[in-house]
């Protein structure tokens, strides 16, 4: 009986020690959540980024003392600053893109701020909207071919960016003789001449910042103003980004060809090539076969020998962005 009562005796504490245990850790686990609660409280902070002072696009100053005109820049402002990947992605490719469609935009005497249309239209992928406009310019495809480009099964130039570029540029001139003014040219690009012709003459308007338009093309302009604003000063939205950080330009060459490709594996091997990396350098070419019937003229764009591997682009960095930091200091960021 002794020996029962002694166990009884030992059981008790050993039970006490186990409810105190637990109390303790639910006590502990309260107060954990509570302070790492206010710890994030402390340390998360979400400010407003600036709107500019000054704004213009292709020299043509934006009226922002009109409140709409500020608020619906604000608001472009504030989604691109936010969008941190979508926003990073779109400057890491421009850096890699920006270098082939500057020069085409300046020979074509367009202004430079066209290629942050090209940048807003498609964030430089070979994206189809539900409209099925496609490349980098978004063109549809009566648009494409009635300026000059080829869009059948086999070719689609709508995804080779230079002749997309120069189309796109014959474009602008053509609108802009027809406005007298980039901005509406810009707008037209989106909402097509006809589009654009009928709301000012509906609306007796003048300019685009005067117009009552569809959602789409009223925020048109602001975002590729806003994008070209946030380029320009990174820093000042948050964005702290290396020239090492972005997609280098690939040095590739030019090969001509006027005969048919019967078999476009079987030459990308001959190129010691993969599929994959040939059509990433020609996704115009949208078969296994080039027929060719009447030896049209192509130029076939191959990455030069190495180019396609990380290390090699990282010794080779080609146009480190000087709007960018070439050097970041850690302890310079608060």
């Amino acid at each position: 009986m002794m020996k029962r009562n002694l166990k009884y005796i030992f059981l008790i504490p050993a039970l006490f020690a186990v409810v105190t245990v637990f109390i303790f850790a639910v006590l502990y686990q309260k107060n954990s959540d509570k302070d790492y609660r206010e710890v994030a409280q402390r340390s998360y902070r979400i400010f407003s980024p600036a709107c500019p002072l000054k704004a213009d696009f292709a020299g043509e100053k934006m009226p922002l003392d009109l409140f709409y005109v500020h608020e619906s820049l604000d608001r472009e402002i504030m989604i691109n600053t936010f969008m941190h990947a979508s926003t990073i992605l779109m400057f890491k490719r421009a850096n890699r893109w920006f270098p082939l469609i500057e020069p085409i935009l300046k020979k074509n005497k367009v202004p430079d701020d066209f290629k942050f249309l090209a940048l807003a239209e498609s964030n430089f992928y070979n994206v189809v909207s539900p409209s099925k406009a496609e490349g980098f310019w978004q063109f549809l495809k009566p648009t494409a071919i009635h300026y000059g480009l080829e869009v059948n099964e086999e070719v689609d130039e709508r995804y080779n960016v230079s002749k997309a570029t120069e189309a796109a540029c014959k474009y602008f001139l053509e609108s802009y003789e027809k406005y007298g003014n980039w901005t509406l040219v810009a707008a037209s690009f989106n909402r097509g001449q006809d589009g654009i012709s009928d709301a000012l003459e509906n609306q007796k308007a003048k300019n685009f910042y005067d117009l009552y338009l569809n959602e789409e093309t009223s925020r048109y302009i602001y975002r590729i103003v806003a994008i070209k604003e946030i380029y320009g000063n990174p820093v000042q939205y948050g964005l702290y980004l290396r020239a090492s950080d972005f997609y280098p330009v690939i040095p590739t060459y030019t090969i001509e060809i006027n005969t048919p490709i019967r078999d476009l594996p079987e030459f990308a091997l001959k190129n010691n090539l993969s599929v994959k990396v040939f059509r990433d350098f020609n996704p115009w070419l949208r078969k296994y076969t080039l027929t060719n019937k009447l030896n049209k003229k192509y130029q076939i764009v191959l990455p030069k020998e190495g180019a396609i591997h990380t290390e090699y682009l990282q010794k080779n960095l080609i146009n480190s962005d000087t709007y960018f930091h070439d050097t970041l200091k850690i302890n310079e960021i608060h």
